[in-house]
């Protein structure tokens, strides 16, 4: 069983952080050790096995699983109203290796053979995008990307001078980066800083759906990752640069 990681209230990589333990409804929280006679006195039913950590009352407000019922997984085409009607900016951010759809695509094997992807002809997700964009709307990402790249985040970053083209803002940040972010290990998309999107997938990169909620202290998560990402990673034709000099 993998641990996902849910949020920190560190500023500098320590603790505390919270993680989910996957095929579990449990909990890991990492923090520093109790050490305190007097409260280690008070503790009950303490059993040889158990241990005890300090963490802030935030981390627990922040990123702690919430009472109410989860939300539900929908299908992808669930939210695809959501690329025509936000309002203000559609933000997304990658963080897997590969995507099954990528490796489907009719691009897959003309990028396999070496051919040029920078500039595909339209297609209707950029034409979406022109139009929003043409509202003043914004597209923007980041992703995530292994040194060295992997085969998929290649093929990414070999099509995304044309989504560039269209209006979308992408950039890179390394996964190194992002872990020392804290980043969320998520695929998500968030609207308008009010809905956010977590994409599931399966250990073949099939997309299953999404999870959607407007729960504020998740939207608010999401947001701070989002700053922070932004912040620090750099234009995808920098990036592509600095690829193709490295082949």
């Amino acid at each position: 069983m993998t641990l996902r990681f849910l949020g920190t209230t560190s500023d500098d990589g320590d603790c505390p952080t919270l993680y989910e333990i996957d095929g579990t409804d449990e909990i890991l929280v990492q923090g520093d050790r109790e050490t305190d006679p007097g409260h280690l006195a008070e503790l009950r039913d303490v059993k040889p096995s158990e241990t005890f950590v300090r963490v802030p009352r935030t981390l627990l407000t922040r990123y702690a699983p919430r009472t109410e019922q989860p939300a539900e997984l929908v299908p992808f085409g669930e939210i695809a109203h959501l690329f025509r009607e936000f309002r203000h900016t559609a933000w997304r951010l990658e963080t897997r290796r590969g995507y099954a759809t990528d490796r489907r695509s009719e691009l897959w094997p003309r990028f396999l053979a070496g051919e040029d992807l920078s500039a595909e002809p339209p297609n209707a997700w950029r034409q979406n995008v022109q139009a929003q964009v043409a509202e003043g709307k914004r597209f923007e990402r980041v992703r995530l990307i292994d040194e060295p790249p992997t085969q998929g985040q290649q093929f990414l970053l070999a099509r995304a001078a044309s989504n560039v083209t269209a209006g979308e803002d992408i950039r890179y940040l390394t996964r190194s980066e992002a872990q020392t972010l804290r980043l969320p290990d998520d695929d998500l998309w968030i609207f308008d800083s009010r809905i956010v999107a977590r994409l599931a997938f399966d250990e073949e990169d099939t997309t299953l759906g999404v999870y959607v909620t407007e729960d504020p202290a998740e939207v608010l998560a999401a947001c701070q990752a989002r700053d922070a990402a932004w912040h620090h990673a750099v234009p995808a034709a920098q990036v592509a640069g600095r690829v193709a000099s490295h082949m």
